[in-house]
């Protein structure tokens, strides 16, 4: 498909591209978007940058490589304005972005520069939907936060079940409850991932964790009955972390729940602040809940996973625990090596319900099919793939943003819609749904 036409330098710019997701972005742009891409690579260190290119070209040596851009602060607002207003869409994998992400957020709501992260702070997220919404909204930036491992396979799971349920049962359709699992999970998190959980505490109080962390706190339009999820969890649920669901079977807690919660919570709002032609179409439903969960070996794994991230919980609040901890890790832009990452695999499921005046009747089920890829570099996949979903002149996106809000303004991965996943499922990512009986 064509490109956007726009009258910038750059269709793409990779902010960060020499961090470890940063160069798997730059990878998967230089060996499966399009030659006649406009692009650059933008970060501190030329001879970094450098580096990368020089790698691009060995793995794709009939491209022309991306220009080089160099910002020598990566919180310099008016250097990233500068960039921004020549750039179409900017992708950021600069972080933690408690403390460096804010410039290249507001540079770009500022300019109009659509703009692609993979942060999990949620809190981050909450800051900048109330400090930049207006912002974006008028300068046309169609701004996308956590697209990456956190929090797009939740997200587009999620909107790909809704999508089942109103294929079978009819477009009016309501969800009562989207319930996933993480099945498998076989990968070392990268240094950028660890510094983010290293330095929460840091960068946001407990108040601001509290408050970003409340059930529909990132949604536009306040939620009937926020505690829903929470009302549907048993008490031994919440004492062991041990939660059975037909056809997923055995569960535990997640250590990404909350952060995929917040997402999926804020793509209900976003679609129940539709128009009312759009929204009857799109809503997920009033009595919509959502609730993930990883799968263990068996009961006693389960029971372990969950007081061991208690456990992590009090080493990440006490100061002296994490920096012993924080010497035994991957540093930011360290990460597992390229043999490694290929070993690595990642695969949810997840069933929906109907909500029929409140009674379920019947399930549906969606498997992400089994990937060797590292987080590193399957973030770095749904980045590029996202801003290209974006790019393309008929890809279709602006009639589901349309329905979403319109022009500018701050979205998420499930907004992309489709197209989205079409991308997705070409780059080796299988989505599957189908409809089946509860027993």
């Amino acid at each position: 498909m064509p490109l956007k036409q726009h009258g910038r330098d750059y269709d793409i710019v990779v902010f960060g591209a020499s961090g470890y997701t940063g160069k798997y972005t730059a990878q998967h742009i230089a060996t499966h978007l399009p030659t006649t891409l406009k692009w650059a690579v933008a970060g501190r260190s030329r001879s970094k940058l450098e580096a990368v290119v020089s790698r691009l070209k060995e793995l794709n040596p009939d491209r022309l490589p991306p220009s080089i851009e160099i910002i020598s602060s990566t919180t310099d607002r008016t250097a990233l304005e500068f960039l921004c207003r020549r750039t179409f869409i900017l992708l950021t994998t600069v972080g933690p972005y408690g403390s460096l992400g804010e410039p290249a957020f507001a540079a770009c709501a500022a300019t109009g520069t659509h703009y692609f992260d993979v942060t999990g702070e949620v809190p981050f997220v909450h800051k900048m939907i109330t400090k930049y919404s207006s912002a974006a909204a008028q300068s046309g930036a169609k701004m996308f936060p956590q697209i990456g491992i956190e929090s797009a396979p939740s997200d587009l799971l999620t909107w790909s079940l809704v999508q089942q349920l109103k294929r079978e049962f009819g477009p009016q359709t309501k969800t009562g409850e989207v319930t996933l699992s993480i099945h498998t999970l076989r990968s070392a998190p990268s240094g950028g991932t660890l510094a983010t959980v290293f330095t929460i505490l840091e960068n946001f109080s407990l108040q601001e964790l509290r408050e970003a962390h409340k059930p529909y706190a990132l949604s536009p339009v306040p939620h009937p009955n926020p505690d829903l999820a929470e009302s549907r969890t048993s008490w031994t649920t919440k004492l062991t972390g041990l939660a059975t669901t037909p056809i997923l079977g055995l569960g535990t807690t997640s250590v990404a729940a909350k952060t995929d919660a917040a997402i999926v919570e804020r793509t209900w709002g976003l679609f129940e602040s539709q128009s009312s032609k759009n929204k009857e179409e799109s809503s997920y439903g009033p009595r919509f809940s959502f609730k993930q969960y990883m799968k263990p070996r068996n009961w006693l794994s389960g029971i372990a996973i969950h007081f061991g991230l208690m456990v992590l919980g009090v080493v990440m609040a006490t100061p002296v625990l994490r920096g012993i901890a924080k010497k035994f890790v991957y540093q930011p832009g360290e990460g597992a090596d390229e043999e490694v990452a290929r070993r690595d695999e990642l695969e949810f499921w997840g069933v929906a319900k109907p909500d029929f005046e409140g009674e379920g009747k019947g399930d549906t089920d969606t498997k992400d099919t089994k990937k060797r890829v590292a987080f590193g570099r399957y973030t770095g996949v749904l980045l590029a793939e996202a801003a290209a979903t974006l790019l393309e002149e008929e890809s279709g996106v602006e009639e589901q943003l349309g329905g979403s809000g319109g022009g500018g303004g701050i979205y998420t991965p499930a907004c992309l819609g489709q197209p989205f996943i079409d991308r997705l499922d070409k780059a080796g990512f299988r989505f599957e749904t189908k409809i089946m009986e509860e027993e």
